[in-house]
């Protein structure tokens, strides 16, 4: 965790603590039933006063399959329930780093995004934008690429979770992990399967226009790789990235990375829409 200069006292009243005993244990009871998912929301909204929660099928290469929601405002659905599982979680350092073999535990956004990721378009777009400003994420390995993962905002109030906090949910991550396991068996075999084909359209963007290397580099400043970065993830100098950098730009007929967002999203959904 990046906050050493907070308290990390964990210190729970005991009504606080028998709290969340009782709802930890009719959690575990209602596990293998159909609301198993709303019953370990509950029971980690007993544990710490999370804004609202996501809970997501992810599997390697398809886009994640929302299981569960709880406490997005209803002026967000849009953006965070439609837009974001057809195409915004692609830029997504959670699910980027899902993709990429992120052992499960739990993590706070700070530990895995990318060096510039919060001056980002796409973190003004599907994290300020929707009243987040952090995340933090439970995730569950099934096997076969295939994961669950809970997420928790903050940021419509303005409050955010303290160093304390985020200890205490990294304390109980074998807990939530044993129940999303649960579930797992038992209620996740009637989830239907999405396809790849969003997947496929990413990893299109820019062909024909660009080499391969500037594609590389356009999809690393679309997740808020700084310059430095970007060098270190493909294995060339700064300037080399900075040359590709300019010529990506020149052939899009763009001067920043607001316009590739931009342009990128409007890829999207030329890409995938109907035929």
């Amino acid at each position: 965790m990046s906050r050493a200069h907070q308290d990390t006292t964990i210190n729970l009243p005991f009504h606080a603590l028998q709290q969340w005993h009782s709802a930890l244990q009719q959690a575990f009871a209602h596990s293998e039933g159909p609301d198993a998912l709303a019953w370990l929301a509950s029971a980690i909204s007993q544990l710490v006063a999370v804004e609202s929660m996501l809970i997501s099928h992810e599997r390697k290469g398809h886009p994640p399959q929302l299981l569960y929601q709880q406490g997005i405002p209803a002026r967000y659905h849009e953006a965070v329930l439609e837009r974001y599982y057809a195409a915004g979680y692609l830029l997504d350092p959670f699910c980027l780093a899902v993709e990429k073999g992120l052992a499960q535990g739990f993590y706070h956004l700070e530990d895995i995004a990318p060096d510039h990721f919060f001056d980002s378009d796409y973190y003004k777009a599907y994290y300020l934008g929707t009243g987040c400003s952090e995340d933090s994420y439970f995730i569950v390995d099934l096997g076969d690429g295939s994961k669950l993962s809970l997420s928790l905002f903050q940021g419509c109030s303005g409050a955010r979770l303290g160093l304390a906090q985020l200890h205490l949910l990294q304390a109980v991550e074998p807990m939530v992990r044993e129940l999303l396991m649960r579930f797992a068996r038992h209620g996740l075999a009637q989830a239907p399967q999405a396809n790849g084909n969003v997947q496929a359209a990413f990893d299109s963007f820019g062909c024909g226009v660009l080499t391969e290397r500037e594609r590389q580099v356009a999809q690393m400043v679309l997740q808020g790789h700084s310059v430095k970065s970007t060098a270190h993830e493909l294995g060339i100098s700064p300037e080399t990235v900075r040359m590709h950098r300019k010529n990506l730009y020149l052939k899009l007929a763009i001067n920043s990375q607001s316009e590739l967002f931009a342009q990128f999203i409007s890829w999207l959904r030329q890409a995938l829409a109907p035929a």
